[in-house]
Formats: structure tokens, C-alpha cells, sequence
């Protein structure tokens, strides 16, 4: 049924917003550079949006005269107008996408909202799945998202909070009631704060540090996330009760945030063990913080008097008995009002957590008192009439403890081994562990995990590194007794390339006492070690390294500890570096498919980690698409993913849009999980003859795109040359290093400068390239062939999200802008020979893509998000035919120029804003 709402032109309001921010814009452009510079800008916003239409070469050289003619100081405010534009683009998308969620909640009559709460429990009646199955699946259900502070949000915090004032005060004139002098204020506060947007320097002068980075991730607690996360979960509960009325429902918390910020030290030499053990106290601050708010904000609300309601015994027996440990100022001083003498109590023993005895010694004590008033409210509030502030703070609790996050640390699997080969070098059980077999490392380790007696000596024995290694788990095990075991749960290694890797970190942390074998034999286990497989050979191997490690009684032990639970963190970033995005995704696809089968073997349960990033060249794209995107039979396994970079500020700096988000991530997966419990013989939701269609395109595509990023030899100077990769180290957007080694080596560079740079010239081949000779491959052999890959896309998840994707990665793929960026290779030859393999090969692609969706046009099926990508590029056009002449001007200037430096920098913040991808 077509919902009213839809006939109507939904773009008209958004059209309306981007029209009035970008008319204050020009009114703040003359302002500050006059009509010159309101003139010159939309001079080349004209021309650059003409030969979009009519590539005559005229034009072109019209365009080139004008920007080659830009002197400062104004060619770097005509830089700042085009990328300011494009931040106030952003913030009409949201507000509009805001806008069309309250549109469906007002005709809720008319339609629901796809992939709304509501929609997927209607789903689940209609499929008559029944009370025990939804519930078995919320039971074993797990959602998690982790912050990162992988360095890709190039926006500075002060512009993201005047970006979210500009919203703000959007927002406000929806208002209907609005008076004349109303809308007049309103309108005059945008253009005060667009003004202060124009006039706050948008690039950092510094690098972040780690606790920079750490206050960043928080304020998505504090803003947004510590109120969102329990609506949802109330929603969906809410949204049971209404569909299922007969029913007593109980949604655990399955949706959870964690992060990195602070505990990821791999290849970041800043994030020490002192800094993770600063950074779990700020979490604790601000949750304590939180609560504290909310408390006396209940303290004022519960004014019962027992003259008026009668409270429970057990109640009064609490107040009796601790009131008395108070300082006589800290207590409520009217006797009658029983809950504001408790709530006087936890308001003093949570101020004193971490630093006294006073305090609350866990979060499980605060909720026994707030149970405790939970029970008592019960004899005189109305039924069914639960006061809501007071059951949303006991989720809070549950969900955030006292550490607000589980933290999870992570590193490089070489760095334990270093590690280990030195302490065991020390106390001469062997010499150099470090060239053992991979069978005799095995055997090794598993005998020291088996002895109860201790390996290591006094740290001072040790190279600074392996006391570093050591102290890094003494902070784990001190993190446990002061902030609880749910403040770090999980320690990820990188570049995990066999079970000695695990072992390692096993062994790490029996030497600290957070793994004990006690002389019974009983063993002790309070750290998930799961293995991060990131290249394509690793995500081969992953079965096999799992199941050696499942097939040990010693391991096997470790994990009864962990309910049998074991966690895989799976790379899209450097998988794809590795064999280019096609063949990662169906190599990642694959590994789940694998380890998933070979863990119920042995019964262990898994939680899948998808290391996302914001890109499409590293695993990007909306929440939900991700989770459909994978093995339906693995959805009722645990779920974690990164959330990273821009895709942070986009997601979550307003609370309407992270309700969205995240409620588009929550249906996903409650859906889909519980039609994959009903009906376990349909859940694969795929054919046999599609797997071995994708394992032939695969391999074509691996072959395709190694030809070029490691077999030609010219590629890293086209790459190091053709795009901005030495001007991005100077952003300054995160505290880590751009390579994990100083040094040039491909396998060096992070996956996350590869996919910028890229981005950056409008090539995007990670998210793409080599795509479309597989494809190609497979569907010219024959019609049938074609015709299947069409049935694919049709009816397979996994596919059609792949395809979908690398039809958003050509569409904000531009090779005529591309084709700029070649006169920044000295070796013109060169240049233009890898240029064109790259332009047959995307023109390949897009031909491929046509042909699967039947579309006359890339994206034609995702009409909102062509046009959006469509209005984009003229305005960003701009920005790069600027970029190529500022870096060909810097790159000649052999002392450098700072403002040079500086307008390069304007340029790639503003094409990062436009495309709204950096890496």
C-alpha cells in the first residue's frame, strides 16, 4: 500500500533549507570579501556545474583560467566557501532525514517507517513467530558498537558543535505556531551562527593526542548515546507489549557501546598503559556524572510523603539502617519523605565511588537500591503506570555500570611474540622461541599454560618494550578489581596468522593472574583473546587456526570461563588493501560461513567483530545494510561492529538521527534473526551454484587487481604522486602514525591514508577497482551466466549489498576530475598509462553493474542518494581542480610553503565534507 506521505515532493523542504543556508552564506561572503568574492565563487560554481552538462573544451579552459588565476588571499576563501557549503549541506540532510521520521510518526496510520522498530515487530506477527522463538533470540541476542579513534573524522569538535547549534535552531523553525518576531529571532540566530562557522578556522594547528582523542569519543556518550540506547531498547519492549498484548515481555540490554580510544595501542606508540588506566577513569567520571544528574532530578520528583502512600518495610529498614553513616548536612532532613532520604543516601555513596569506602564498591549495589525503590513504588503507584524516569535509570545502570564503555585493548600479534621470546629467553626454557615451528610453539606454550608455577622475573629483568608488554596487563588485572570485569573484556591481536598468536596473550596474562590453573586443575579465565584476521591468506586460514585451538583442553577450559564464547574480529580495511574489495568481502563471507559451521562442531558460541570504517574502501556503509550483509545463520551469533571516523559526528551528534541509526540496526537484526530461529532450513537464503560463482569471479579479480597494486611496478609512484597522500600526514586528524613502520613499503601503510588519498582524487579504487573485470568475466561466458548474476542480486543480501556498493563507490568516483590529478606524476608516461588501466576498468565496471540491476543509470534504484551525490559534485570539482594546482605548486617549491600547506589542507577537509567519506 502506498503511504499519502510519499505522494507528496519530499525534497522540497530539504531544497528549502539548503536554499536558505546557502543565501546566508553568500550574505556572509560579501560581508567579509565583498562582491569580488561572491562574484569569483559563483563564477566557478557556474562554470564547474556547465561542464558537468557540456564538456566542451572551451569551458574547460575557462574553468582552468579562472582557478588558476585565484592569488590569496582570497583563494583560500573561495576554498572556505565551497567546503562551508557543503558542511551546511550536511546539516540540512539530517534535519531533513529528522524530518522524514517525524512525517511517518505523524500518519503512523498510513504506513510505518521500513526498518523502524515497529516495523520489524509487525513483521515478526505477521509471520506468526511466536512468544518463545522472539524471546530465545533477545536472550542470545548481542549488538555492540565500538568508537574508534581511527584517524578519519576530519572535522574539528568546535565545528561539529556549531554545525549541531545550526540543526538545532533548524529544527526550531519547523515549528507550525511560530509568530512573526519568533521566526525573525530564529532566523537571525542562524545567521549568527553561520557566521561563526565562516569565522572559526576550521583545520587543527596540533595532532590530537590519545586523551584528546579519549574527551572526543565521550562527548557521543554524553550528548546522545547514555539516553538513546535505552529508548531503543524501551521501544522495542514497548513495541512487543502493543503487538503481543497477552504477553509478559522482558528485553534484556543487547545493545551495548564500547571503544578503542585509549586501549588500541597497535602501531600507536602514544596509547601507553598509564593512559588506558586515565582513560577508564574519565568514563567512570562521566558516568558517575550522568547518574548524579538524573538522581537529583528523581530526588525532586519523589516528594511521597508516608502521611499520603505507604512505602515498604524494606525500604524504611535501608534508610534506618545507613542514614546514620551520613554527615548530618548530607541528609534529608523531612522524615515523612522516606524515598528523598534514600535517594539523599545513593546520591552520597555514589559521589564517593573511587574515593572512599563510603562509596558504592560496585554498579550491582546501586541497583539494589534502586531496586529497593522500584519494589516499594509498586504498593501505591497505579498498574501499568510505572514512573519511566526510574526504570530508564536501572537500564542505564545495567547497561553502563560504573566504566560507561568496555574498553577493548589491542595489538600487533609480532609485538607479544617479542614479548614472550625474551622472557622465556631469560629464564632458559628457550633460547630463541621466535624461530620455533608453528607446532612446536603450540606444544610449548600449551605446557606453560598447564604449570601453575609463574615464568617471569622482576620487570626490571626486561627490554623497556617487554616491560611495557607486561605492565599493559598488570593494568587489566588492576582495571578488574577497581572499575569491574565488564571495563575490559576483550584483548584483540593484530595480524593474527596462527594459534601461537592467541596462546601468547594467554600466557601474558596467566603471568599477571587474570588466567590462574588452579593445583586442582580448575582454570581461572577473565580475558576473550580474539584474533583480528585482516589479510586474505589469514581469512583463509581462520578455520583452521580456530579449530586448533578448540581441539586443546587447555583453551577449552579458558573458554568454559567465557560461557563458551568465543570472539573473531574480521578486517575489511586491510583485506581489501590486500586483494581489492570483491574478493575481501567474499573471502570475510566466507571465513564466517566456515568458522561459524566448524564452532558448532565443538560448541562454542561466537561473536563476529566487523572492523568496519566509514568508507565504502573499508567495509562502509548504513548500519543495517552491514548486518544484512552477512550469513543469515550467523546473525543470531553475536554482533560487533566499529564504528569509526566521521561516521561518529554523521551517526550520533543528534539524538533524533542516532535514534535512527541505531533503531535501523536494531530492526535488522532482530528481524532477521528470529525468521533465521523459525525456519533453520531457509536461513542460508542462497544457492550453491551463486557460492561457486563468487568463488570464479573472486579469483579473476584477485588476479586483476594484483596485476596492478603489486605486480607493476610503477603503481606506488602513480599512487604516492597522483593523489595527496604526503599532504595528509600534516592534517593533523588522530594521534597514530599514517604507517605502522617508517617506512615506504606498501604493507606498511595503514589501510586508512590508502582509502583517503584515494578518495580524495576521485579515483576511489579501493572501493571498486578489479570489481568489474571479475564480474565481466563471469557474465560474458555466457547469457545464462548474466541471468544468474541478475538472481543473485535479486534474492541474495550479501550480493546485492556488494553491488550496491560499488555502485555508491563509482557514482562518487569521478574520472573526468580524476583525470586532474595525472599532471601531479613527473613521469607523464607513467601517468597516463596507469590512469588509463584504472578508467578501462571503471568503465568496465559500471558497464557489469548496468547489466546486473538493469538500471539505466548507476543507482537508479537509490534515487535520494543519486541526486544527493549528483548536486554534490559541482561544488566539489572546485575543491580538487584547486588541490591538484596548490599541491603541484608545493610539491615544486623544494623549502615549502605554510599557506600553500595550509590551502592544500582547506582543500581536503572540504572534498572529505563533500563526499562525506575521508577514510
Amino acid at each position: 500500500m502506498t503511504v499519502q506521505i510519499q505522494k507528496q515532493d519530499h525534497t522540497t523542504p530539504l531544497r528549502r533549507d539548503v536554499n536558505l543556508l546557502g543565501n546566508l552564506l553568500g550574505e556572509i561572503l560579501i560581508h567579509h570579501g565583498g562582491e569580488k568574492l561572491f562574484n569569483k565563487v559563483e563564477t566557478i560554481r557556474k562554470l564547474t556545474k556547465d561542464l558537468r552538462k557540456n564538456r566542451e573544451p572551451s569551458m574547460y579552459k575557462m574553468l582552468k583560467s579562472e582557478i588558476q588565476s585565484l592569488q590569496p588571499p582570497m583563494r583560500s576563501q573561495v576554498i572556505r566557501a565551497f567546503s562551508i557549503y557543503f558542511h551546511l549541506v550536511n546539516i540540512a540532510e539530517q534535519n531533513h532525514r529528522i524530518r522524514r521520521r517525524r512525517e511517518y510518526q505523524l500518519f503512523e496510520d498510513q504506513g510505518v517507517q521500513p526498518y523502524s522498530i515497529e516495523s520489524a515487530v509487525l513483521s515478526l506477527k505477521d509471520h506468526n513467530i511466536d512468544k518463545e522463538v522472539i524471546q530465545g533470540v533477545l536472550d542470545q541476542l548481542s549488538l555492540e558498537l565500538i568508537i574508534t579513534a581511527h584517524p578519519t573524522e576530519a572535522t574539528k569538535r568546535t565545528v561539529l558543535e556549531i554545525q549541531k547549534r545550526i540543526a538545532t535552531i533548524l529544527m526550531q523553525l519547523e515549528h507550525p505556531q511560530l509568530t512573526k518576531h519568533e521566526r525573525e529571532h530564529i532566523q537571525e540566530s542562524l545567521f549568527n551562527e553561520v557566521t561563526v562557522l565562516w569565522q572559526t578556522d576550521e583545520l587543527r594547528h596540533r595532532k590530537p593526542t590519545v586523551m584528546d582523542e579519549v574527551r572526543n569519543g565521550l562527548y557521543y556518550f554524553d550528548q546522545t548515546l547514555f539516553d538513546v540506547l535505552p529508548d531503543i531498547h524501551q521501544e522495542l519492549e514497548d513495541r512487543l507489549e502493543e503487538s503481543y498484548p497477552e504477553e509478559k515481555w522482558n528485553v534484556p540490554n543487547f545493545l551495548r557501546f564500547g571503544s578503542w580510544i585509549g586501549g588500541d595501542r597497535d602501531g600507536n606508540p602514544n596509547v601507553t598503559p598509564e593512559i588506558t588506566w586515565e582513560t577508564l577513569n574519565k568514563q567512570r567520571a562521566l558516568v558517575l556524572q550522568k547518574y548524579d544528574v538524573v538522581l537529583v532530578e528523581l530526588m525532586k520528583r519523589f516528594s511521597h510523603s508516608t502521611t499520603r502512600v505507604n512505602v515498604s518495610d524494606e525500604l524504611c529498614a535501608s534508610v534506618e539502617n545507613e542514614e546514620p553513616l551520613l554527615p548530618q548536612e548530607k541528609r534529608w532532613r523531612i522524615k515523612e519523605e522516606m524515598y528523598r532520604r534514600k535517594f539523599a543516601i545513593i546520591l552520597e555513596r555514589l559521589r564517593q565511588v573511587g574515593k572512599s569506602e563510603a562509596g558504592y564498591q560496585s554498579a550491582d549495589q546501586l541497583l539494589e537500591d534502586l531496586h529497593l525503590i522500584q519494589s516499594s513504588v509498586k504498593n501505591h503507584q497505579p498498574t501499568m503506570r510505572e514512573l519511566k524516569m526510574l526504570r530508564k535509570l536501572v537500564r542505564q545502570v545495567k547497561l553502563f555500570g560504573f566504566h560507561l564503555a568496555t574498553l577493548d585493548i589491542r595489538n600487533h600479534s609480532g609485538e607479544h611474540e617479542a614479548a614472550i621470546t625474551e622472557i622465556l629467553r631469560k629464564v632458559n626454557i628457550h633460547s630463541d622461541y621466535g624461530n620455533l615451528s608453528e607446532s612446536e610453539k603450540v606444544e610449548l606454550l600449551e605446557s606453560i599454560l598447564k604449570d601453575p608455577r609463574p615464568i617471569t622475573l622482576l620487570n626490571e629483568d626486561y627490554s623497556d618494550d617487554t616491560q611495557e608488554m607486561l605492565k599493559v596487563f598488570q593494568v587489566i588485572r588492576d582495571a578488574h578489581k577497581e572499575f569491574g570485569k565488564s571495563s575490559i573484556e576483550v584483548y584483540l591481536i593484530s595480524m593474527t596468522e596462527s594459534a601461537s598468536d592467541i596462546l601468547e596473550v594467554l600466557v601474558l596474562a596467566k603471568e599477571a593472574g587474570i588466567y590462574r590453573l588452579h593445583s586442582d586443575g580448575r582454570v581461572e579465565s577473565n580475558l576473550n583473546v580474539a584474533p583480528l584476521l585482516e589479510t586474505v591468506d589469514d581469512l583463509i586460514a581462520g578455520p583452521e587456526i580456530l579449530k586448533t585451538l578448540f581441539e586443546m583442553e587447555v583453551y577449552s577450559k579458558h573458554l568454559n570461563n567465557l560461557n563458551n564464547h568465543q570472539e573473531v574480529m574480521l578486517g575489511y580495511s586491510d583485506g581489501s588493501k590486500d586483494g581489492g574489495p570483491l574478493t575481501a568481502n567474499w573471502k570475510l563471507y566466507k571465513a564466517q560461513q566456515e568458522i561459524h559451521d566448524m564452532a558448532r562442531e565443538y560448541n562454542v558460541g561466537l561473536k563476529f567483530f566487523h572492523g568496519r570504517g566509514g568508507s565504502l574502501g573499508r567495509g562502509g556503509g548504513p548500519l543495517n545494510r552491514s548486518i544484512l550483509s552477512q550469513p543469515a545463520e550467523t546473525l543470531g551469533d553475536g554482533v560487533k561492529i566499529t564504528e569509526q571516523g566521521e561516521v561518529l559526528s554523521s551517526r550520533y551528534l543528534l539524538t533524533d538521527i542516532a535514534y535512527r541509526s541505531l533503531e535501523q540496526g536494531v530492526s535488522t537484526l532482530v528481524e532477521g534473526a528470529a525468521h533465521v530461529s523459525k525456519d533453520t532450513e531457509q536461513v542460508h537464503n542462497r544457492e550453491e551454484k551463486w557460492e561457486q560463482a563468487m568463488d570464479d569471479i573472486s579469483d579473476v579479480s584477485l588476479k586483476k587487481y594484483q596485476s596492478l597494486v603489486f605486480e607493476d611496478e610503477d603503481f606506488l609512484t602513480y599512487f604516492n604522486e597522483a593523489t595527496p597522500l604526503q599532504e595528509l600526514g600534516e592534517l593533523n586528524i588522530g594521534s597514530r602514525p599514517m604507517k605502522r613502520k617508517d617506512s615506504m613499503k606498501f604493507e606498511n601503510l595503514r589501510a586508512i591514508p590508502w582509502v583517503f588519498a584515494w578518495t580524495q582524487n576521485r579515483q576511489v579504487i579501493p572501493a571498486w577497482y578489479a570489481s568489474g573485470t571479475g564480474l565481466m568475466n563471469y557474465a560474458s561466458r555466457s547469457g545464462e551466466h548474466l541471468k544468474q548474476l541478475q538472481q543473485m542480486y535479486e534474492n541474495w543480501p550479501f550480493f546485492r549489498s556488494t553491488i550496491d556498493n560499488l555502485q555508491m563507490a563509482l557514482t562518487k568516483a569521478d574520472i573526468h576530475t580524476a583525470k586532474e590529478y595525472k599532471a601531479l606524476v613527473s613521469d607523464q608516461v607513467l601517468g597516463e598509462r596507469i590512469y588509463q588501466t584504472i578508467i578501462d576498468e571503471y568503465n568496465t565496471t559500471k558497464q557489469v553493474l548496468l547489466q546486473i540491476t538493469g538500471d539505466h543509470e548507476l543507482l537508479d534504484h537509490q534515487p535520494t542518494i543519486q541526486e544527493s551525490v549528483k548536486l554534490r559534485n559541482p561544488y566539489v570539482d572546485p575543491l580538487n581542480f584547486l588541490q591538484v594546482e596548490l599541491i603541484k605548486d608545493l610539491r615544486q617549491n623544494e623549502n615549502g610553503n605554510e599557506d600553500t600547506l595550509t590551502e592544500v589542507l582547506l582543500t581536503i577537509s572540504g572534498i572529505a565534507a563533500g563526499l562525506r567519506n575521508t577514510g
